[in-house]
């Protein structure tokens, strides 16, 4: 995206239907990327239906105890042998998601760098905040731009991001587009 700012609108373009409209996730959770799975609060309270995907580390991107949020937290998961990262984040366009991009991203890698590792992102819905961390994951560390990162997990899963983390998502982009490309 070099060369222009990615705006808010853009995006919503791309995760919009053709008539403008959005769709709402009809899973209660999808692999959008190899070992990492997207998705809603109603699996993340069931241990055994965890074990069976192969969870090995859960992000909840909702954590708390409010009708917005999901009461899970470490101990909830303890001596189940499932890593546990709370974020404690409102689905408000003026929540600061982006503050934890790079802590939920280095949370991922370390669950994938691992040989069986599966990390399960959720929120409430599964539609806004947890996709978002996931988006910051893939434009960090696979290096996608913003376009295509929310592609790859649009293309799996339906989202809708609000503006104020789409906007943070584009930011996230300008800052990565800045950085010195590494050479392999």
């Amino acid at each position: 995206m070099s060369g222009y700012e990615l705006s808010v609108q853009v995006l919503n373009d791309l995760l919009a239907e053709e008539d403008g409209s959005y769709r709402f996730p009809s899973e209660h959770f999808n692999e959008v990327f190899p070992r990492i799975y997207v998705g809603d609060a109603y699996i993340v309270q069931n241990v055994i239906r965890l074990n069976r995907l192969g969870i090995t580390h859960i992000i909840n991107a909702a954590e708390g105890n409010s009708l917005m949020h999901v009461n899970t937290n470490a101990a909830f998961y303890s001596g189940t042998g499932i890593a546990y990262l709370g974020i404690k984040a409102n689905d408000t366009p003026h929540f600061d998601l982006s503050f934890h991009f790079e802590e939920a991203s280095d949370f991922i890698s370390q669950a994938l760098s691992q040989k069986n590792g599966r990390v399960f992102v959720h929120c409430r819905e599964g539609y806004s905040r947890s996709p978002t961390l996931v988006v910051a994951y893939l434009m960090q560390c696979q290096r996608m731009d913003v376009k295509t990162a929310l592609a790859t997990v649009q293309q799996k899963r339906d989202i809708g991001p609000n503006n104020g983390f789409l906007k943070q998502l584009c930011q996230l982009n300008e800052k990565l587009d800045r950085e010195p490309k590494v050479k392999y």
